[in-house]
């Protein structure tokens, strides 16, 4: 098999992370529940990960970094916890809908940044956003369906300037570029993507501190009697068994990160994605989607040829070359609208530092292959 779906999960990590899992499973008690070694091991393995997503991205605090199941799990806490119904709130056409759905739930007030013809946001279109109720803007870092990268730097400022949070969805950057605490107020990630992680692992990056409300609760193994969950960082978004295992696997994916560097394994990843863009460029009927003009972006490449749904070229890329991608709506629906691809979907191809010149070459002369017959 030839993995290019590494948008939605890596699946060739650095094996010291199931290594790592393998170990948890049969060392590991329960964290932050007792005081014998089982025990004492995972707490300092859970401390020990958040000091490795701290050092990442350039964090004083490790107990600033709350983990979770995913960064969809993360947004609707963070998005639930802050925002109110009376509250307006800046969004973008290039979210996910792990950002859209939880601000739909909420009732709040949405204004969206626009996009170009080639997805990127529209910074420009920020002040025209701007109410006098305006709290917040949520918006991802990355499109895990163009690879654009928003320049978030701006919107910062910005978001300075008005005192505005910018909640930042990190789902597609963090551990594939180099990032900030900076950037953003508050960072919602996930593990399995960039930072080689096993699935069933995110997390909160908090820079401050805010008023959280409690949307999940239940025991947490300190203060027992008290009637309500601590809000303090990372307790209150830490409810119930911690994903030790995992999260002991994800641990070993980011200090591989912070070994090799984000600006090497990017690097890398963008010579497979240009020498891929190159190369199905020049195929009559393939029609790719995002600004290719620039190196600062993702290893992403989403396409279509001509004549065939998403669902059509994805199959035969499968069934006759063993090349698995990702098809459909890539759970983007605002951008698909506004490239008018609803119908047809788009083919995306993901790279990753562990994949290797040859199979982008099998990949370009799949896609000749395929559209030339078609």
């Amino acid at each position: 098999m030839i993995y290019f779906d590494n948008g939605a999960t890596t699946l060739h990590k650095p094996p010291e992370v199931a290594e790592a899992v393998r170990y948890a499973i049969h060392h590991f008690g329960n964290a932050g529940r007792s005081f014998y070694d089982a025990v004492m091991e995972a707490n300092r393995e859970m401390y020990q990960t958040r000091v490795e997503v701290a050092q990442l991205v350039g964090l004083d605090d490790p107990l600033q970094v709350a983990f979770t199941s995913s960064a969809t799990e993360s947004l609707n806490l963070v998005i639930s916890g802050l925002i109110q119904a009376e509250d307006a709130v800046i969004t973008t056409l290039a979210e996910h809908n792990s950002v859209l759905r939880p601000l739909y739930l909420a009732g709040c007030e949405l204004d969206y940044l626009d996009c170009d013809e080639r997805g990127n946001v529209l910074i420009d279109s920020f002040e025209g956003c701007v109410r006098e109720n305006t709290k917040f803007l949520v918006c991802t870092h990355g499109s895990n369906l163009t690879g654009n990268i928003t320049d978030v730097e701006s919107l910062a400022s910005r978001c300075r300037a008005h005192g505005l949070t910018l909640i930042l969805d990190v789902s597609q950057t963090l551990g594939a570029i180099p990032i900030h605490i900076s950037m953003a107020d508050i960072m919602c990630f996930t593990g399995h993507k960039a930072l080689y992680g096993p699935q069933g692992t995110g997390g909160i990056i908090v820079d401050g501190a805010y008023d959280f409300a409690v949307v999940k609760t239940g025991g947490a193994g300190t203060d027992s009697f008290a009637r309500f969950q601590s809000k303090q960082m990372p307790d209150i978004f830490e409810t119930g068994t911690l994903n030790s295992h995992g999260l002991y696997g994800l641990q070993k994916g980011v200090q591989f990160v912070n070994k090799v560097g984000p600006e090497l394994i990017h690097a890398k990843e963008m010579e497979l994605h240009d020498q891929f863009y190159a190369g199905i460029s020049t195929i009559d009927g393939v029609i790719t989607y995002g600004d290719f003009s620039t190196e600062d972006r993702l290893p992403i490449v989403s396409l279509r040829v001509e004549g065939m749904t998403s669902s059509e070229l994805a199959l035969r890329l499968w069934e006759e070359y063993r090349i698995a991608t990702r098809a459909g709506s890539h759970c983007a629906p605002l951008l698909h609208q506004h490239f008018d691809t609803v119908k047809c979907g788009l083919v995306r191809f993901s790279f990753s530092y562990f994949n290797t010149e040859d199979e982008v070459e099998q990949a370009i002369r799949a896609l000749r292959d395929i559209a030339g017959s078609h």
